[in-house]
């Protein structure tokens, strides 16, 4: 078998029936199918199962990559038995960001991986006969995580198969959650989980921040204490608090939301494994200070209402974490300087939202790295140490303002990558992008010690636009698309 960083297979499947491509509705959870399919012959639908072609379609990606292709059609058909035996683990790591679109008009079926999805790489995951099967992912800390299993019948899925008595877990992999009451962000939650239940897994000298660390004490995330990033990332040091149970599987079945990304201009294969973080200080997303002049990269053009800015949310975020109404007050000034120099420079903004954001994508292929790499003790080896197979829901994909406020596109589309660098590349092929001006898919081929791709796919088969051109994030629109600069 090829190892995944040199298997660049892709499979694309479509909604096959008329009409706009959907889910199935909430009311048909947990999702069974509603055909026959002979490797699972206790499935067999019943007179009146509502119409699933989710499931066929997560079947078909599964059958297009070449999976056990001589016993495919019949009951012995094991796709997942390519990569794993009897007895494996295997950890599924959804799209679980958050448990609302914070766009009201966008509604969740553009937000999170469907159930529905999840349903069916469920299914075949347990078809291998593993001894446990994780789902989990690490949301950002104000996720009700009850609230999104609430989401479109998630709860009936997972209910399914612990009926059948079959060996399944579910796991928020997050030391660190946040209370939020309205606008007000009223109490946070730290060590939620034991540090025994990660790795640290440091890629050293070696990290693809390392370029940039001499502006390592500039290294934040939004509404995190920039002071807490400071162990981890500094010139030799580049470190990530890893999910034990990623770093145990033997198999790693990536199930990506696809959307656009403010941040990093999409999000899919690569950027759905910031995920398998445990604390969001490990991941730095942006630079504090402006490209002009060299100081950062978390805006384009210098100016002091937005240098005043970042230093109000620094001391917010350093001294008020405890003090709900005080921490409001200066999150508001600050983003009124904001909203206010934005008069005179429309690409204002202050979480990195933008093009010219050169550090998340290195945080991203980073963990990528990790996933392939990194043994049980928190070491990178020579070779691949696990499985990897991406599964992505792009049924709904999300695009505008990605991820946490995306607008629905239907695309009707599943499709299914060896290797999470060619599965971003397609999909910024269907989303109408150019991959090279996107550093997150670009750099993703590049020549570096434990390599994620060595190779890029042949992509002509599914020509770009195909599907309905997405629309951009603000920060990246006539950068990225088709026909753009």
């Amino acid at each position: 078998m090829k190892s995944p960083i040199d298997d660049v297979s892709l499979a694309l499947e479509r909604h096959p029936g008329p009409g706009a491509p959907a889910y199935p509705p909430a009311s048909a959870a947990p999702y069974a199918p509603s055909e026959a399919y002979p490797e699972f012959p206790a499935l067999a639908p019943e007179p009146g199962t509502p119409p699933n072609p989710v499931f066929g379609m997560v079947r078909g990606a599964l059958a297009g990559l070449g999976l056990d292709a001589g016993r495919f059609g019949t009951p012995e058909w094991n796709p997942l038995g390519d990569f794993v035996a009897p007895g494996a683990k295997i950890a599924v790591k959804p799209n679980w960001v958050l448990h609302r679109n914070e766009n009201p008009a966008g509604g969740m079926d553009c937000m999170v991986t469907h159930p529905s999805v999840l349903r069916a790489v469920l299914e075949y995951a347990f078809l291998a006969k593993p001894s446990l099967v994780t789902l989990g992912d690490a949301p950002l800390q104000g996720c009700d995580f009850g609230a999104l299993l609430d989401h479109a019948g998630m709860r009936a899925v997972i209910g399914e198969f612990r009926a059948r008595g079959l060996p399944l877990a579910v796991t928020d992999y997050r030391r660190t959650t946040m209370h939020q009451e309205g606008l007000l962000k009223t109490g946070v939650s730290e060590n939620r989980r034991p540090e025994s239940e990660y790795v640290l897994v440091d890629l050293g000298a070696d990290s693809l921040l390392e370029e940039i660390s001499r502006d390592w004490k500039k290294f934040r995330v939004t509404v995190y204490d920039p002071r807490k990033m400071r162990p981890h990332h500094s010139p030799g040091r580049h470190r990530y608090l890893v999910a034990r149970e990623i770093l145990e599987a033997d198999l790693v079945l990536n199930c990506p939301k696809l959307k656009t990304h403010k941040k990093a201009g999409v999000t899919c294969c690569l950027k759905n494994l910031v995920g398998i973080n445990g604390n969001k200080e490990y991941l730095p997303h942006h630079r504090k200070g402006a490209a002009d002049d060299g100081s950062g990269d978390n805006y384009s053009r210098a100016h002091w209402k937005m240098s005043l800015a970042e230093d109000l949310l620094d001391f917010a975020n350093e001294h008020l974490r405890g003090m709900p109404r005080a921490y409001r007050l200066a999150e508001r000034i600050a983003w009124r300087f904001m909203v206010k120099h934005r008069k005179a420079d429309p690409e204002a903004q202050l979480e990195g939202s933008w093009h010219g954001n050169d550090t998340i994508w290195r945080t991203c292929l980073d963990l990528n790295r990790a996933l392939l790499y990194a043994g049980l003790d928190g070491r990178l080896r020579d070779g691949p140490q696990r499985q990897v197979l991406s599964i992505v829901d792009a049924v709904i994909a999300g695009q505008g303002t990605g991820p946490l406020e995306p607008d629905p596109l239907p695309t009707g589309a599943i499709f299914a990558a060896r290797n999470p660098a060619a599965g971003d590349l397609l999909a910024c092929s269907l989303l109408g992008f150019r991959p090279e001006s996107i550093r997150l898919v670009d750099r993703a081929f590049g020549s570096m010690r434990w390599p994620i791709a060595n190779a890029r796919p042949d992509l002509s088969r599914w020509p770009a636009g195909t599907f309905p051109a997405a629309r951009a994030p603000a920060g990246w629109v006539g950068h990225i698309e088709l026909g753009g600069k």
